[in-house]
């Protein structure tokens, strides 16, 4: 088999790889929106996603193995195959996150809509492009997308902990927010490690394109 035969099968995985990201962040998204919006419609829809996510992530991984098995790739050729079997185990973590957040809108559908008013779609913005800059960097090579990654991540992490602290306020006015509050807690956790594995991804990127190994947050 033919390097060339190797490089136009790394570009058909490539494009696989794209597609799961962009499911994962469709379930994100979609899991923000039924938040705010108590959209249980869109809420089930994100969780009946989990399955096409799996097989997304079982397709590609045994794709992947198998090139490295058949071709035995050298330099960029496997680093891009390494790099594609770690991206999709954080791809997947997304789109579960995602799913995660659709099932607590189904515990919420009673309670007050704080969900805006503690910023959970402010930081998800922020979280949505730091995952969508390390996905275009996979994509185009362009590791210069990722020089201030560590910035955004501080950012986003700041906001967690200001959405913890005003939650917090919020359960002591009234014990009625309780539930809610510690449910927006856990999501702006889930949002924060979103913004993690974009972090992860730009590690791998960077070492797809160099060779070289680097420690983002």
């Amino acid at each position: 088999m033919s390097k060339s035969e190797l490089h136009r099968e790394i570009i058909n995985l490539k494009q696989d790889v794209l597609d799961m990201g962009k499911l994962s962040l469709k379930m994100l998204e979609d899991s923000i929106i039924s938040l705010n919006t108590r959209d249980l419609e869109l809420a089930n829809e994100v969780n009946h996603n989990k399955h096409k996510l799996r097989e997304f992530d079982a397709h590609i991984e045994e794709r992947a193995l198998k090139l490295i098995a058949l071709y035995q790739p050298m330099a960029i050729d496997l680093r891009r195959l390494a790099t594609i079997l770690k991206m999709i185990t954080y791809l997947y973590r997304l789109g579960r996150y995602g799913k995660d957040i659709a099932a607590i809108v189904k515990l919420l559908t009673d309670k007050t809509p704080l969900s805006e008013m503690l910023s959970i779609t402010h930081m998800w913005e922020h979280v949505k492009s730091l995952i969508e800059d390390s996905i275009e960097a996979f994509d185009t090579s362009e590791i210069t997308k990722l020089k201030d990654f560590e910035e955004r991540d501080n950012e986003i992490d700041q906001m967690r902990w200001s959405i913890f602290r005003e939650s917090v306020s919020y359960m002591m006015e009234d014990p009625a927010n309780i539930t809610i509050c510690a449910h927006i807690i856990m999501i702006a956790r889930y949002l924060e490690r979103c913004g993690d594995h974009a972090c992860k991804i730009g590690e791998k990127v960077h070492y797809m394109v160099t060779g070289g190994h680097i420690e983002i947050s």
